[in-house]
């Protein structure tokens, strides 16, 4: 199970990612980064991502990584739909360290997810992940 601070449930945040991160696709999951590296005084509208939600908070310089999962009809049944959405939680929670803080991350399950093994789904993820980390340190670089 994932720490309740690092859930993405807000379907704000989910649109902003979608829209907005970057995106880096493998044989089972896709992964959309949007990750906020500048301090809290750069950030937009008081230190908050662009996306307040309902009630006028966004994410914060500082906070903890935050995951969403996005598991369409197309995996399979709702048994196989949310089996599939549990073995990648079980695999992002030893991943959430190497996140850089205030990233927005949503992983999205292809229809090959609901027949992988844990370890080709974890391969899968861990090749998606280091792609994006490393297009994010050399934006970083380039700044």
């Amino acid at each position: 199970m994932l720490p309740r601070e690092s859930r993405m449930r807000r379907p704000d945040e989910f649109r902003l990612v979608m829209r907005t991160g970057r995106r880096a696709g493998g044989s089972l999951v896709s992964v959309s980064m949007l990750a906020t590296t500048f301090p809290a005084e750069g950030f937009p509208s008081g230190g908050t991502t662009p996306s307040p939600g309902p009630s006028g908070e966004g994410v914060r310089a500082g906070d903890p990584a935050k995951v969403g999962f996005v598991v369409s009809r197309a995996v399979g049944s709702a048994v196989v739909r949310n089996r599939v959405k549990r073995r990648l939680r079980e695999e992002m929670r030893g991943r959430l360290a190497s996140l850089p803080e205030s990233c927005l991350l949503v992983v999205r399950a292809h229809p090959a997810a609901a027949g992988a093994r844990q370890e080709e789904l974890a391969a899968d993820l861990d090749l998606v992940l280091g792609r994006l980390l490393r297009r994010q340190v050399g934006a970083l670089r380039r700044q």
